[in-house]
This record gives structure tokens, C-alpha cells and sequence, in this order.
């Protein structure tokens, strides 16, 4: 389905600093900044897929050259057979893509104004455009809002409409950039049972680039985690808890923090109460726990597994990205 192979992306931007304005007007210095540094994997047909890392880490950058906005410096990538930025016309008819900053509607419009003029674009014919139409208004709720211009929606309901629109031309695959940025929890829910059930339905590829790791949770198994351009991990969600096989053990005492040994990582310590971290992969919970008691008055505890969020920001500071 998706085949990339050391894609190369820069970008040169001004490099001014500390300069006065005649100096920048008549000496203008660019510097390079590496996008994507040879970057590759391979998505198949039906997957869906979590594209992740901090700002700037080069996600949008892999989306834009995906769905043919955007031409790498180097490298390959062939989707369903066909490379994105030399057979746009063609290739765009079989994927959809939603940017959450972004909008494909016309602003002054009513959404289904804009649907008609997607589905004439992508020459939809009538009965199938109607059948599609119907299924995805159904489904994303959307009977009370097709009528309305898009300017006063508000941004759930436009997230909601921006995928529809995304999916009116029935592709095969999706991409979603911050599909759920700035939406409430009743929203995002929405969205989220909704590429649930199209990609159970229609077996709809998708690759979602997020920071909200409950998206990520309720969508994904298989986790692209990229930093500086470059992918640092590749694999399925699951493999990630066990590389980051760590308790969380909370502990209420009286008295000061006890010599911490190997596998216990001290967090935080306010008013008699502190929290630790046990390793599993250092010492067993019931042995931490034992020499724990054996150290401190203890109160109360509790432990819990580390969520994919708490995962996720481990893994940038072990990458330093």
C-alpha cells in the first residue's frame, strides 16, 4: 500500500540573527534544516497507523509529500503503485486528506455546497456520490449542519464535516494531521467511533499524526515515532509498554525518603508524601514494595501501569528530541 525508502526533505530558512537591518537586506544568509533525514517504512493495506513526535519533528513534512503537496529532495515512496508528486491527478482520486488547521470547505458555503463541488471535482457520479453522502451524514451525524455556511459551525462540527468531505470520493486511504486539535471530549469521542467504524467497514487506510495519545490509544496499534527527521521506533504500541516495562508506585508515609536502591526512581516529595517509579525490569513490584516497607511507615499505596502519554515523553527524553 505505502512503500517510503530514504526520503530526504530540506528546508532553508534565514539565518539573520544578531544582524542590523542593512546588514539583512544586503547579505542575506540561509541555513539548512533537515526535515526528513532518510526516513522509510512500509504501511499495508487496512492498517491503521500512529505518526508521532515532538514539534517539528518532520511529520506534516511526511504527510505533505505523501499526498503530493510537497516533492522530497531524495529517496522513493510509491503508494497503491504510484508516486504521489508525479501522478497527483490520478493518485489524489484514491486518497483523502484532513489538515485540523486547515479547511477543504468554502467558508462562505453551505457544507453541502461544498460537497457538490468536491464530488464534481473528483467526478463522483450522482448515485454513488448520493449513496456515500448518505452513509457518512448517518454516521457523522450531520443532518443538522450539511445546511449551514462553515463559517458558523462551530470546530467539532467542522472536524466532523472536513472528514466527510475527506471520504466523499469513497479513497482507499486517509490522512489525518491533528484531526482532533482543539476539539472537546464529546467531539473528539465522535471522531474517533467514526474511524473505527470505516476502517472496520471498508478496511480505509489511515496515518494519523497526533499529540493526543488517547487518540492514538483508541485508533492505533502500530506506532511510527519520529524525532529530527529521523524514525526512532517502528512496531506495535504493545512492544512499547514492554520496552518501557515500568510501575508507577505511590506512596503516602511519615518520615523522610528512604536510600532509593536500584530500579526505584524518586518523583516528587511534598508534606510526608512521595512517589516512586519501580523499573520491573530492575526489581520485581513485591521486592520493591518489601524493602519499601521495610525502610518507612507507610500509609497507603498504589500503583499503575504508565499510560502511552507518560510512554511517549519518556521515549523523547531517552531520544533527547
Amino acid at each position: 500500500m505505502i512503500e517510503v525508502n530514504n526520503l530526504c526533505k530540506n528546508y532553508y530558512v534565514s539565518n539573520d540573527k544578531g544582524k542590523n537591518f542593512i546588514q539583512k537586506m544586503l547579505y542575506k544568509e540561509l541555513k539548512k534544516v533537515q526535515a526528513l533525514d532518510n526516513i522509510g517504512f512500509t504501511i499495508n493495506s487496512g492498517e491503521m497507523v500512529g505518526y508521532i513526535g515532538p514539534n517539528g519533528a518532520g511529520k506534516s513534512t511526511t504527510i505533505k509529500i505523501l499526498s503530493g503537496i510537497l516533492t522530497p529532495d531524495s529517496g522513493t515512496c510509491r503508494i497503491n503503485g504510484m508516486i504521489p508528486w508525479k501522478e497527483r491527478e490520478k493518485y489524489v482520486k484514491n486518497i483523502g486528506v484532513v489538515f485540523g488547521q486547515r479547511s477543504q470547505l468554502w467558508w462562505d458555503l453551505p457544507v453541502i455546497e461544498s460537497f457538490d463541488l468536491l464530488r464534481a471535482i473528483y467526478k463522483v457520479p450522482q448515485s454513488e456520490y448520493k449513496k456515500t453522502l448518505f452513509l457518512l451524514t448517518d454516521m457523522l451525524d450531520l443532518d443538522a449542519l450539511i445546511n449551514i455556511p462553515t463559517r458558523q459551525l462551530s470546530l467539532g462540527q467542522r472536524m466532523r464535516c472536513e472528514i466527510a468531505a475527506s471520504l466523499l470520493h469513497k479513497p482507499d486511504l486517509l490522512f489525518l494531521d491533528e484531526p482532533t486539535i482543539g476539539l472537546d471530549a464529546v467531539s473528539k469521542k465522535s471522531i474517533r467511533q467514526f474511524i473505527r467504524e470505516i476502517n472496520h467497514e471498508s478496511r480505509l487506510t489511515l496515518l494519523l499524526t497526533t499529540h493526543d495519545m488517547q487518540d492514538i490509544e483508541a485508533l492505533t496499534d502500530r506506532i511510527i515515532f519520529i524525532g529530527k527527521g529521523k524514525i526512532l521506533f517502528d512496531g506495535e504500541r504493545e512492544l512499547l509498554r514492554k520496552k518501557y516495562n515500568k510501575k508507577e508506585v505511590k506512596v503516602r508515609c511519615a518520615g523522610t525518603v528512604p536510600e532509593l536502591i536500584r530500579g526505584l526512581e524518586l518523583i516528587d516529595f511534598e508534606d510526608n508524601n512521595f512517589s516512586i517509579r519501580i523499573n520491573s525490569e530492575c526489581i520485581e513490584e513485591q521486592e520493591a514494595i518489601k524493602y519499601l516497607l521495610d525502610q518507612v511507615h507507610i500509609v497507603d499505596i498504589t500503583s499503575s501501569e504508565l499510560s502511552t502519554e507518560d510512554i511517549v515523553v519518556q521515549m523523547y527524553k531517552e531520544y533527547e528530541v
